[in-house]
């Protein structure tokens, strides 16, 4: 019996010690610790109570609070067409091809090959948990089914080159419509679209058009630009002939006009007065003419012989010229014009 009552006493303490440790643990599990980045969601017998925002918080023991820790200031990202092994300085992606995501069908009846990664944040954590089951898998076919639609409604062209901004914003303006509609708790951030190329099996053929039609563009850009060298010379060469010759239409115009009205000034002179008109007219021919004879002499209709006279022109040898030549020893009787009156040179 003393035997049998020693070997009560392990079980008991035991039993105490199995007490202690069970009523140890829940009292650990009434506090949780929230992290800086985070916000938790605290379930009672599995409906939603509270959230708990970063700090040491206490709750009832398990199981009858749960809690789920969800970083909702972490920016998180999906990788679309491939996949990042070890990132770093040098990241390392994987070798395995991910066509089924990535190979799409563009608005012309191309096939190009998109990769793309979304980067997001997680705003509603209790949405995120309990709205949608498997929410990052629904995450992942919302991204393809957006990214599918905005690709083919445009062209092989865009999708490669000129049309990837307007791409990233499309896919981020539809798909976080998509998010809010679906309760996901998802705030999408960026769009990045990484490498945007045709298939491998079509590649060198796509090269080949992608050369011909930069050198297309080369040739019709050269055109062009000869085409601005000429056509605008051409056009002011035209124009500025076509001045020049209003500019001399309007001269002759204005000298014709000048000279008939001088006309018609000097026949109203000449009808006032006939001989003082016709003796000035006279004269001013005169005038005008012998500075330019290079050789004057004056005869007399009764002269018997020569009359050397002073030369009043320039030789024509030039000033150079010293002995100037002899005048012709005779006229005709037709050049020698009439003596002058005493009023002035006469006919």
């Amino acid at each position: 019996m003393n035997r049998f009552d020693l070997l009560r006493l392990p079980w008991r303490l035991i039993v105490i010690a199995a007490l202690a440790l069970v009523v140890l643990m829940a009292s650990l599990s009434c506090v949780f610790t929230v992290e800086p980045e985070e916000i938790a969601v605290i379930l009672r017998f599995g409906k939603f109570v509270r959230k708990a925002d970063p700090g040491i918080h206490l709750k009832l023991p398990s199981p009858a609070e749960q809690v789920f820790a969800v970083p909702v200031e972490r920016q998180q990202k999906e990788e679309f067409g491939f996949r990042t092994e070890e990132a770093g300085v040098r990241s390392r992606y994987s070798r395995d091809t991910f066509e089924t995501e990535s190979l799409m069908l563009t608005g012309d009846l191309n096939v190009a090959v998109v990769e793309w990664t979304t980067q997001y944040r997680i705003a509603d954590p209790y949405n995120f948990l309990f709205r949608v089951r498997n929410v990052r898998q629904t995450f992942r076919d919302l991204n393809e089914a957006v990214m599918r639609s905005v690709v083919g409604d445009r062209s092989v062209n865009e999708v490669l080159t000129v049309g990837r901004q307007e791409i990233q914003d499309e896919v981020e303006k539809r798909l976080q419509e998509l998010c809010t509609q679906y309760e996901t708790g998802i705030k999408v951030e960026q769009i990045v679209l990484q490498d945007v190329e045709p298939p491998e099996l079509v590649k060198a053929s796509f090269n080949e058009v992608n050369q011909a039609e930069q050198e297309r563009e080369r040739a019709i850009n050269e055109a062009r630009a000869d085409y601005n060298k000429v056509v605008p010379r051409a056009r002011g060469e035209a124009l500025q002939a076509i001045q020049q010759a209003e500019g001399y239409a309007v001269d002759r115009t204005n000298r014709a006009r000048g000279d008939a009205a001088l006309f018609e000034q000097m026949l109203a002179a000449y009808t006032r007065a006939q001989d003082v008109t016709r003796r000035r007219l006279y004269l001013e021919t005169m005038e005008a003419i012998f500075p330019a004879v290079q050789r004057k002499i004056l005869l007399d209709e009764d002269i018997k012989g020569l009359l050397p006279v002073l030369p009043l022109g320039p030789e024509p040898g030039g000033a150079q010229s010293r002995s100037p030549a002899p005048p012709p020893a005779t006229a005709p009787p037709t050049q020698i014009p009439a003596r002058p009156s005493a009023m002035g040179v006469g006919r």
